[in-house]
C-alpha cells in the first residue's frame, strides 16, 4: 500500500531503465518522491520513466569514476540536494549457466558492476548527501551472500563485496547518511526470467523450496526499498535485510 513516507524527497535509482530498478522508482515515486531515472544504454525506456515519476534520467556507466563524479554535480545541481539513493544495478552474469563456464571477461564485468559501481556510486552520492546534512542509500544485494553461487561464483563474490561497500561506507558517513542492503532472491523480471539455465523444472524446484511458495514479483519486494529508504528505518544502518520468502532461512 502506497503512503507519502517519501514527501518532498529527491531520490536516485541506477538501473532504472528496465527491470527491478523501474519499479523500485515507480514505488518511490508513489511513496511522494521525485524520482531521478539512471540508465546506462536503455535511454528511451529511461527518460519514459522519468517523465512519469516527475524527474529526469542521467545516463552513466557506473564503473566509469568519472561517469559517476559527473551525474553527482548534474543531480545536486539540479536537484538542490539528493535525500534517497538506491544502487540496484547489478551484473549476474546472465549467459552464464555453469560455473564450468567461467570466463575472465564475465569476471571482470560482473566486479566491476557490482562492487566498483556500488562503491563509486556511494563515494560520490554519500559525502554530498553528507556535506548537506543527510540522507538514506540503499544497496540492492542477493541473497547468493547466504547461499552462494554454484552457477555464477563470480556474482556472489561480488555481492560480499556489496555488504563490504554498505558497511563501510555507513562507518564512514554516520550518523548523518545511512546505508543499508536488500537481499532479495529470484525476482520474476526479465533478466531472471530468459537465461538460458532458467527452465520450467528450475523455477518449481526453487518454488518448493521456498516457504512462501512463489517467486517473488518485483512490486513485492519495493516495499521493502521503501522501509530502508524512508524514517520508518530511522535507527538502522549496515544492515542487511534478507528477503526470499524464506529460501535461505539463517539462524540469529
Amino acid at each position: 500500500m502506497a503512503g507519502e513516507r517519501l514527501a518532498g524527497k529527491w531520490a536516485l535509482v541506477t538501473g532504472a531503465g528496465r527491470g527491478f530498478g523501474t519499479n523500485i522508482a515507480r514505488r518511490l515515486a508513489a511513496e511522494g518522491a521525485r524520482v531521478v531515472v539512471h540508465y546506462n544504454r536503455s535511454a528511451g525506456p529511461a527518460e519514459a520513466l522519468a517523465a512519469e515519476v516527475g524527474g529526469f534520467a542521467v545516463q552513466a556507466d557506473v564503473t566509469r569514476w568519472e561517469d559517476v563524479k559527473r551525474i553527482a554535480d548534474e543531480v545536486f545541481e539540479r536537484t538542490g540536494g539528493l535525500d534517497v539513493l538506491v544502487n540496484n544495478v547489478g551484473d549476474v552474469a546472465p549467459e552464464q549457466a555453469s560455473w564450468r563456464e567461467l570466463r575472465e571477461d564475465l569476471v571482470d564485468r560482473v566486479i566491476a558492476v557490482d562492487i566498483k559501481g556500488t562503491l563509486f556510486m556511494c563515494h560520490e552520492f554519500g559525502q554530498r548527501m553528507m556535506e548537506r546534512g543527510g540522507g538514506a542509500i540503499v544497496n540492492v544485494c542477493s541473497n547468493v551472500v547466504v547461499t552462494g553461487s554454484p552457477r555464477a561464483p563470480q556474482y556472489a563474490a561480488s555481492k560480499y563485496g556489496v555488504i563490504g561497500v554498505t558497511k563501510s561506507y555507513a562507518g564512514a558517513f554516520a550518523p548523518s547518511v545511512r546505508v543499508n542492503a536488500l537481499g532479495p532472491g529470484f525476482i520474476a523480471v526479465e533478466s531472471t526470467l530468459t537465461r538460458r539455465d532458467w527452465t520450467e523444472e528450475r523455477a518449481q524446484q526453487i518454488v518448493d523450496r521456498t516457504p512462501r511458495g512463489k517467486i517473488a514479483d518485483p512490486d513485492e519486494l519495493t516495499g521493502v526499498v521503501v522501509f530502508l529508504a524512508s524514517d520508518d528505518s530511522v535507527h538502522m544502518t549496515g544492515g542487511f535485510v534478507l528477503c526470499d520468502g524464506g529460501f535461505s532461512m539463517v539462524g540469529a
